[in-house]
Parts: structure tokens; sequence; C-alpha cells
């Protein structure tokens, strides 16, 4: 394979990144968010972060959340919907924490404000 054909960041790494959100993890994520580009590599490694959370014998919801929190809270105003369905893709209570967090964050109403009347 060569290396124009492989995405950089993988979703591997992304999915890390989101795994422990230490401070150098959080500052890679933020150079993900301003490349409009990388966004795809972005909701892949998020929809692997979540799946291997569902499928882990321990869920830890308080780190999902704190996940979904940030991402809400961090994330430019572009991302803010994808980021509410991708909580709000799966069924198992992984991706509820994410999306409590998330929700938490009121990252979607402030990227999209309701219209006064």
């Amino acid at each position: 394979m060569s290396a124009q054909s492989l995405p950089f960041p993988d979703r591997e790494t992304v999915a890390d990144k989101l795994g422990t959100l230490a401070d150098a993890d959080q500052a890679f994520l933020k150079l993900l968010f301003e490349n409009p580009a990388q966004d795809e590599s972005l909701f892949e490694g998020l929809h692997l972060y979540l799946d291997r959370a569902a499928a882990a014998p321990f869920l830890n919801s308080l780190k999902l959340e704190r996940c979904g929190e940030w991402l809400g809270d961090t994330a430019p105003a572009r991302l803010q919907i994808r980021l509410s369905e991708a909580a709000k893709s799966g069924q198992h209570p992984a991706y509820r924490s994410f999306r409590t967090g998330l929700d938490r964050s009121g990252g979607l109403e402030r990227a999209y404000p309701k219209a006064s009347v």
C-alpha cells in the first residue's frame, strides 16, 4: 500500500487519543478540528472509540461522559451535528454516556441557537 492511500491520522490513533484525553492528546485533537479535510478520520476514530467502550468488560461511564463534554465544549460548530449523530448511533450504554456528556456541554445549542420569535 502506498503512503498516499493511508489517511493521517488513522482511526486507531484518534480512538487512542480520545481514550486518554491527556493534555498532549487534547492538543492533537484540537489540531484535527482546525482542518476540515480530517473530519472523516476524526469521526472514524470516534466511532472506533465508542465501539471499543461498548465491547469492554467494564463500562467507564464517567470517562465517556467527560469525553463527550470535552468534545462538545471544544469542537467547532461545523462538527456539532455530526457529534450528536455519532452519540445517537448506538443503543449501548457507552453511547448514552457519551451523549450525556455531549448534551451537558451545550455545544449543539451554542453552534445552532434557537431562533427567538
